[in-house]
């Protein structure tokens, strides 16, 4: 990489927090994101839902290099056609609809996106997917999300398709990863394919475009592993997608 550093924008939601004497509404996102983004050469930014940015997604885009969507709390249902399960809470209407216009609009001008956990259900929703509201009530277990708010004893494998841009981007086809989620991906968006499944009960854990420069989706926490290797690849993308503006500007 060059001297200057490609900008990942990280979408970032705004939550009820206390620090110091305060107790009020912060933008919030676990240190580890930016510091996978750091570790692999990139810039970290993070981008707040704002209702102009929804309208007008360019404007943000124009500015940065690659996209990553965060975890966090359930998407709302009313994104996906659905009505609300009673295990669905937290939801932020403008977050969804914030992260879901930068999704479709960064993967209409080829930037490189990657999803993790709600970021890759959030992919899955933007291209008109659906997901299963509560996992334990479909497949019968927890294994998901043993322990909340903990990646203890949440490490299981995923199978990775061969030639897939998830096997190149983790450089292996039998993949561990760290799990926390009660949701996950139903009906596949259009345009997406499914490249990875859980071994635990082949529910699809990595999505991704063909075709794109690099759009995927893991519903695993590779921010949280050191040893992963999929978020240096989002930035090595973004790289790329920088090095070819600057030339084209040029």
């Amino acid at each position: 990489m060059s001297d200057s550093r490609p900008a990942i924008a990280i979408l970032t939601p705004v939550i009820r927090a206390q620090f110091g004497v305060w107790d009020q509404p912060a933008a919030l996102l676990p240190a580890g994101y930016a510091e996978a983004v750091r570790r692999a050469g990139g810039l970290a930014l993070m981008a707040v839902p704002e209702p102009d940015l929804v309208r007008e997604p360019d404007e943000l885009l124009d500015r940065v290099d690659g996209l990553m969507l965060s975890g966090g709390y359930d998407i709302a249902p009313a994104s996906y056609g659905a009505q609300v399960d009673p295990a669905t809470q937290n939801v932020d209407p403008l977050r969804d609809a914030f992260e879901i216009a930068l999704t479709r609009r960064a993967v209409e001008r080829d930037l490189p996106v990657l999803g993790i956990c709600r970021g890759m259900q959030v992919l899955n929703v933007a291209f008109g997917g659906t997901l299963i509201q509560h996992l334990p009530d479909r497949i019968g277990h927890e294994d998901h999300r043993r322990v909340p708010g903990s990646f203890d004893g949440a490490d299981h494998d995923v199978r990775l398709a061969p030639d897939s841009l998830a096997a190149r981007a983790a450089g292996e086809l039998a993949h561990s990863t760290k799990s926390h989620h009660h949701q996950g991906v139903e009906r596949i968006g259009e345009g997406l394919v499914v490249t990875g499944t859980s071994t635990l009960d082949d529910l699809p854990e990595a999505i991704e475009i063909p075709g794109r420069r690099f759009v995927l989706g893991v519903q695993w926490h590779p921010e949280a592993d050191e040893r992963s290797r999929i978020v240096a690849a989002l930035v090595t993308a973004a790289d790329a997608h920088r090095l070819q503006r600057d030339g084209a500007a040029a």
